[in-house]
């Protein structure tokens, strides 16, 4: 693979400082939550700057990989969407940040812990383990680790319910004893469905169950297609248009005195499949060298240099990508604000030396170690808007 011309003779590389910090404690992902609770009297919950109306029946559906960007793309497969969209549009909804990396594992657990990844300590789809030295899959929860270890906070459910607010989530079966759901998910019942529709009644009938309850729900294959064809594709719009009628479906069914707060994990875009826009790891020695585990994902990347070789890691992925991504040594982006602003010090070491996020329409791919995740056109993880602005869109009764 050929590079450009050393820093000195190529385009300047991003500033640190350019890069969107998430908004969290304010307008992130892991505020939602506690603030629809904020006058519940829950106690235990992380304090946020994030207002939201009082009511006492509150449901938060999750549409997986459902950015901002996309739905105000869309206004015709998505109209009822649209119509919750901000006052400019005659709604009420508002962007917020997913957080860093703008991946699922990350986004469940902020959303589930109301924590930024910092505190929680899933802070990316992939990162080392500092107790094993092993590449821990945050998502698929392998290799396996002690849940309770590896996230030992309450979660919001746990608290509320506690508190004695009727709480459950209404998701896939398949999720109700995996370790992610343990950490981040946790608290009261879950009830298994398999389709949308019977999510979105089942949603409707638990919120009408108590005075005072908190309903969670998902959607994911938004987010499987376009990871598969792409946001660019018939096959992801048709699925935009079934998370349109979902919405719709829960809202008209809303008890009296209740919220719905429809939001994200990430935002997608497409990456073509050449090597400007896809740089393979696996293939390239300059990226490789002095690196002992490639983490994260293609759009957000935890570089894990070999020891005594961290600073000339950052250098060299700094030389070769600082044009293209906002590259950072781990005390610059834990000082910047990425994970959060106090991230606790059991994470640190789960944040790469190096962490290098996309600004670009392109992505760090490893075709022979990560097959699976390299042959997906849509990708997300980066602090770009695309990415990071997720919707916060709701409806009251």
């Amino acid at each position: 693979m050929a590079h450009p011309l050393p820093q000195e003779y190529g385009p300047e590389p991003l500033d640190l400082r350019s890069a969107p910090v998430p908004q969290y404690g304010a307008g992130a992902l892991c505020d939602v939550i506690p603030a629809a609770l904020a006058t519940a009297g829950v106690p235990g919950l992380p304090t946020t700057g994030l207002e939201l109306a009082p009511a006492d029946r509150v449901c938060v559906f999750l549409v997986d990989g459902l950015g901002w960007e996309q739905i105000l793309a869309h206004p015709d497969e998505a109209p009822y969407l649209t119509s919750l969209l901000g006052t400019s549009r005659g709604g009420t909804g508002r962007p917020i940040t997913a957080g860093f990396p703008a991946t699922t594992a990350v986004s469940l657990a902020s959303i589930g812990t109301g924590l930024p990844p910092g505190g929680h300590g899933l802070a990316g789809y992939t990162t080392l383990n500092p107790d094993t030295g092993q590449l821990m899959n945050n998502l698929r929860w392998q290799p396996w680790v002690s849940p309770s270890h590896w996230q030992p906070h309450p979660t919001v459910f746990q608290l509320a319910d506690a508190a004695g607010i009727a709480t459950c989530q209404v998701s896939s079966p398949a999720f109700v004893n995996t370790p992610l759901t343990k950490v981040a998910l946790s608290g009261g019942v879950f009830h298994g469905r398999l389709t949308g529709e019977e999510r979105m009644d089942l949603a409707a009938d638990r919120l009408a169950a108590a005075d005072r309850t908190l309903v969670y729900t998902y959607y994911s294959e938004l987010d499987s297609m376009g990871h598969r064809h792409g946001v660019d594709s018939d096959a992801w719009r048709g699925q935009l248009t079934m998370v349109d009628r979902l919405v719709r479906r829960l809202a008209e069914q809303l008890p009296p005195r209740s919220a719905l707060y429809v939001t994200a994990d990430h935002g997608m875009l497409d990456v073509p499949f050449d090597e400007e826009s896809r740089i393979d790891f696996d293939e390239d020695w300059e990226l490789r060298a002095g690196v002992a585990v490639l983490g994260g994902e293609g759009r957000a990347r935890h570089v894990y240099a070999v020891p005594g070789a961290a600073a000339d890691v950052l250098a060299v992925w700094r030389e070769v990508l600082g044009d293209r991504m906002w590259v950072a040594g781990r005390e610059e982006a834990v000082a910047a604000g990425w994970f959060g602003p106090r991230p606790e010090a059991r994470v640190l070491g789960r944040i790469g030396d190096v962490v290098a996020a996309s600004s670009d329409v392109m992505a760090i791919v490893a075709n022979r170690t990560e097959p699976g995740e390299s042959k997906m056109v849509g990708l997300h993880g980066s602090l770009a808007p695309v990415e990071q602005l997720v919707p916060l869109l709701e409806v009251r009764s």
